[in-house]
């Protein structure tokens, strides 16, 4: 390695493009990147210290926290990690930017402006208050992605404190009368704003999350200076070195929505064909006491360069561990706004989405209706269309939210069927079977595919 250079760590567990694209923005500005990740990552105590491997000078934190089940674990190794290296997106700031009513709190109390919201464990207390907000009010999980577990929710609707294992709150639904609903996400690094998108939510939906299916649209050039200073201080009073940005103009001006620690980069080079990893790798490697280009900087951030990098260790020679095995059909807990249930579900490899019979749907409060999809049967060439709606299904210990279609399923055995939206963390054994008392082996329906 030559002299000066940099040794950047970038924390990252799991196959991430926006990983790869720092560590590649890292090389390229003359420096030199690991990813800390399974294969190649330990940590050594004796009786000379503390040594690691892969030995690094500075880490970015990009752990995908709001997505495992075990976040106290990687948030432990990310503090062990802080130990011993700067770090970019410390643990602590991390954990709260995390828990999204733990984010507003900060926000609010350092004179941030951020919708009403109220977070109570006394499922009394929380639909008093439910009249608070209006007609429509905003439910969440205070731990989310993706726009998942969020849900638009009517004055005669109740909720529950939690959804799944998940604690959730009442936030005020921010509009503006007669505009196409929309958010914006701000991307900040270090002091800067590197750039803006104004983000439309999808047809059928109010939620404008990419990963939905939402329009994005440059607005790097045009934000008003309180939004530059509200994004700005928002990262900086959770304590985020990096991070996307999230507000809402309504009629009462503008209030910030969340503060993302590992927020996604194609959305925001699709919008303005700029690129944050070689800002954040800028961050890094003067952290660790390395000089760039300042130049070079900004000729690679036209690029979002995600491919294979150089420093991506190569797989383990000894077996990995085996996904999580469930049988043909498993017991779950599948949960809507207002309730939860233990059912017993079948997994369907089939199915591209999870599906849900229409009276158990209503009987957890699964809803509102969210779009509509078009699924075909395995004989016929015709489709039929369905509503979705978001679910939180447990399964073996860990949770998934996902946007389930509803059917009536009343003539069928079981009114869960897991797709493969669920599936594809697991190893389906169909030799297992977890069968209800009533089950009825000859009376199998038959498979549909989503168009």
């Amino acid at each position: 390695m030559e002299s000066g250079s940099v040794r950047v760590g970038v924390l990252s567990l799991h196959s991430s493009k926006e990983t790869k694209a720092i560590l590649n923005a890292v090389e390229d500005l003359g420096h030199h990147g690991e990813w800390i990740r399974q294969e190649n990552t330990a940590i050594e105590i004796d009786s000379e210290g503390v040594h690691l491997e892969p030995d690094v000078d500075v880490i970015a934190n990009r752990l995908l926290l709001s997505n495992t089940g075990h976040p106290s674990e990687e948030l432990g190794l990310a503090t062990t990690y802080e130990s011993l290296r700067p770090m970019l997106n410390k643990p602590q700031a991390t954990l709260t930017a995390l828990h999204k009513f733990a984010t507003g709190v900060k926000l609010a109390d350092a004179g941030v402006p951020v919708p009403d919201a109220l977070l109570a464990l006394d499922n009394r207390r929380l639909n008093e208050g439910r009249g608070e907000f209006g007609e429509e009010v905003v439910y969440k999980t205070a731990i989310g992605t993706h726009g998942g577990g969020t849900w638009k929710i009517g004055p005669d609707e109740t909720v529950n404190p939690r959804v799944g294992n998940r604690q959730a709150f009442l936030q005020k639904l921010i509009e503006r009368d007669g505009e196409h609903h929309r958010d914006l996400r701000v991307y900040v690094v270090g002091d800067r704003i590197i750039g803006a998108m104004n983000r439309y939510a999808p047809e059928n939906d109010w939620r404008t999350n990419v990963a939905l299916g939402g329009d994005v649209e440059d607005a790097s050039d045009r934000l008003p200076d309180e939004v530059i200073e509200m994004a700005t201080e928002a990262a900086d009073v959770v304590g985020l070195d990096y991070a996307g940005v999230d507000l809402i103009e309504g009629e009462d001006g503008w209030f910030v929505l969340e503060v993302n620690p590992t927020a996604g980069f194609r959305g925001l080079y699709k919008a303005s064909n700029v690129s944050p990893a070689p800002y954040i790798a800028q961050l890094a490697i003067e952290l660790g006491g390395g000089e760039v280009d300042e130049e070079r900087v900004a000729d690679l951030s036209a690029t979002l360069d995600d491919s294979r990098p150089a420093s991506m260790p190569p797989e383990a020679e000894q077996v990995r561990n085996e996904a999580v095995s469930i049988g043909y059909t498993e017991e779950v807990l599948v949960s809507g706004t207002s309730g939860s249930q233990t059912v017993i579900a079948k997994s369907d490899t089939g199915a591209a989405r999870t599906s849900i019979d229409t009276g158990l749907a209503a009987e957890i409060g699964a809803g509102p209706i969210k779009s509509i999809t078009r699924v075909r049967s395995g004989s016929s060439k015709s489709s039929r269309s369905r509503p979705v709606v978001d679910l939180v299904v447990g399964v073996s210990g860990n949770q998934h939210t996902v946007t389930a279609s509803i059917e009536d399923r009343s003539h069928m055995d079981y009114a869960l069927l897991l797709g493969r939206d669920i599936l594809e963390n697991y190893q389906v054994d169909v030799r297992r079977r977890a069968e209800a008392e009533d089950y009825d082996p000859d009376k199998e329906e038959e498979e549909e595919e989503e168009l």
